[in-house]
């Protein structure tokens, strides 16, 4: 059994590769950084050109009718580029809009907008307060830190009925209506929603929620293993070119063991995300346990690679004419995005005690 990347994958993996290196260089993510605007729209744009946010769309809704695994290969390169793009917001948007097309709800007219880079999505990933009214639904409270909030023009976010039950839905917010808030992050703009009885579309119950949940940690996983692969190589590079005493700090066995572990860190990550990939995209029954497995090593594992990277560059890791620093920042939001290694293990627990109270097998 070949459990590595295909041909094809690994085609797709080495275009994106060449188009962020030659289009996204950190000197224009410092620019998008330094600049009023929210994302680097002509960046976007040419992303959605290339059909980027439609990959895994089914080619009958106007997608490249790929896959999730594909989707994950895209995210690697967005995150070892730290692209100022909501592109994986997108794609998370545009999963439940077309999940909720096939199951026969209209989506309002929000997936073609979307599919064309001109409508801007956001989502949140904690629940809010869902109830009936007639046959309407009602959002109520705030959500919390959603990526692109500012910006967007439509927001996909789960609610929680009183009974706790879980659904998914998409509601319109007025762009600009959402302050930005200062992050760490730089990269992307970061808000919180504040919903007072607003009408949403109901786009699925629990299994919606679910598969929502799934793809968000995957994705957000995805990406941290494409920063904490770049800081790896960049943290390798600086060890050979600086000297100390009269030799390569990478020639000192301390060294050499920091990178070492980063590498074994790294490979941990990228098998954990293609294995959840490729279950989230075969809709395995492993799926919420293989996602939330990947988001657990990749919030930890990329914890640790980023302080290994500063510790070997030294001084020159805090400034801010170094890189490194993006690579930090950006990883820092991620792993708390779509819950953090601590929120995921207790879902573990929940997923695995259930299978064992059923008397079924958790291996």
């Amino acid at each position: 059994m070949d459990f590595d990347l295909s041909e094809d994958q690994r085609a797709l993996q080495d275009a994106a590769s060449r188009f962020l290196a030659e289009q996204c260089p950190t000197t224009r993510v410092r620019a998008a950084m330094a600049s009023e605007a929210p994302y680097d729209r002509d960046l976007w744009l040419a992303m959605v050109d290339l059909g980027w946010p439609a990959v895994a769309v089914p080619e009958e809704r106007g997608g490249l009718g790929l896959g999730t695994v594909e989707l994950a290969v895209l995210l690697e390169q967005t995150g070892a580029h730290v692209t100022p793009t909501p592109f994986l917001q997108e794609a998370l948007v545009l999963d439940a809009l077309v999940a909720a097309a096939a199951r026969g709800v209209e989506d309002a007219g929000w997936l073609d907008p979307v599919l064309r880079g001109d409508t801007v999505a956001a989502v949140a990933w904690q629940p809010v307060e869902a109830r009936r009214d007639g046959a309407r639904w009602l959002l109520s409270g705030r959500t919390g830190p959603a990526l692109y909030a500012p910006t967007a023009d439509v927001l996909v976010a789960p609610g929680r009925e009183a009974d706790g039950t879980e659904h998914l839905f998409v509601v319109r917010i007025a762009p600009g209506s959402i302050a930005r808030e200062p992050a760490m992050d730089q990269t992307r703009p970061l808000g919180w929603v504040e919903l007072e009885a607003t009408a949403a579309l109901h786009l699925g119950g629990p299994e919606a929620a679910e598969s929502f949940r799934d793809l968000g940690a995957l994705g957000h996983a995805a990406e941290l293993l494409g920063a904490a692969a770049r800081v790896l190589d960049l943290t390798v590079a600086y060890a050979k070119e600086r000297v100390q005493f009269g030799r390569p700090i990478g020639s000192f066995q301390a060294v050499k063991h920091r990178c070492a572990d980063m590498l074994v860190d790294v490979e941990g990550m990228r098998s954990a995300v293609y294995h959840a990939a490729w279950c989230v995209g075969a809709g395995d029954r492993d799926r919420s346990i293989a996602a939330s497995t990947a988001k657990t090593w990749c919030s930890d594992a990329g914890r640790r690679v980023m302080a290994s990277g500063l510790q070997v560059h030294g001084g020159i890791g805090f400034t801010w004419e170094h890189d490194l620093h993006l690579y930090l920042k950006r990883a820092q939001l991620d792993e708390v995005t779509f819950g953090d290694a601590t929120y995921h293990r207790a879902r573990l627990a929940r997923l695995l005690r259930d299978r064992v109270e059923r008397g079924e097998s958790v291996i």
